[in-house]
């Protein structure tokens, strides 16, 4: 691979990373403890949201995003004919 494109594709790779963990700190953050008081309002199985966020929530959304991120980076190693197979 040419330093071109090695330097693309470690770029792009970064690019998901911070989006994905991004989107995993407003999640975990802003849903388990920013939005919590508002977030309690509503109930799933007799437990507040914002607890449920807090305690579960966030780690669904961290195990999604890791499949996420798998199936991205799939794609890119695909795109630069990185890939494993």
């Amino acid at each position: 691979m040419a330093a071109k494109d090695v330097k693309l594709y470690w770029k792009t790779n970064l690019r998901y990373l911070l989006i994905l963990l991004s989107i995993w700190f407003a999640v975990s953050f802003g849903a388990g403890i920013l939005f919590k008081e508002q977030m309690d309002l509503i109930k799933i199985a007799g437990f507040p949201l914002g607890f449920w966020f807090a305690q579960q929530g966030s780690i669904y959304f961290f195990i999604a995003i890791i499949f996420i991120y798998v199936r991205l980076m799939n794609k890119l190693d695909e795109e630069f004919d990185v890939n494993e197979h």
